[in-house]
């Protein structure tokens, strides 16, 4: 299954934007709010490595930023040997605003991966698991 055309093209542009000097491992994401805007971003490493940021939560605060908070697709594009999928945290990021993203993981080889993020972070924790709360609109859908 291959990837929107749309959400690589993104990515890749994404990618070159990169700001990754000191592990020169470049990631770049595309992500599709229900809406159907798109929004990318990129890795943004720091000398103190605690406070790089990843791609995937990047775009994520993007749309956010935008006002979007609900999405249902999503492109990863590295330079690997094999599609590399998110890190346990931006897994974990994700699933707060979309439980049932669907997820294209590729390189610039052109492999790719595909995943729901549910198969990526099974028995992941969410809101519901919190006293009081409700779930989110997108949990439900």
């Amino acid at each position: 299954m291959l990837p929107p055309e749309e959400l690589l093209s993104a990515a890749i542009y994404a990618r070159n934007q990169a700001h990754a000097p000191y592990s020169g491992f470049k990631v770049g994401v595309s992500l599709k709010g229900v809406s159907g805007k798109v929004f990318s971003g990129c890795n943004v490493e720091n000398a103190s490595y605690g406070l790089t940021i990843c791609a995937e939560r990047a775009t994520v605060c993007s749309a956010v930023a935008a006002g979007v908070k609900t999405f249902n697709q999503m492109v990863i594009v590295a330079d690997s040997e094999s599609p590399c999928p998110p890190c346990g945290a931006c897994r974990q990021f994700l699933f707060e605003f979309a439980p049932n993203l669907e997820i294209w993981i590729t390189n610039l080889s052109g492999a790719v991966v595909y995943h729901r993020l549910q198969d990526l972070l099974p028995h992941a924790f969410g809101n519901t698991l919190l006293p009081g709360t409700k779930p989110h609109a997108s949990e439900s859908a």
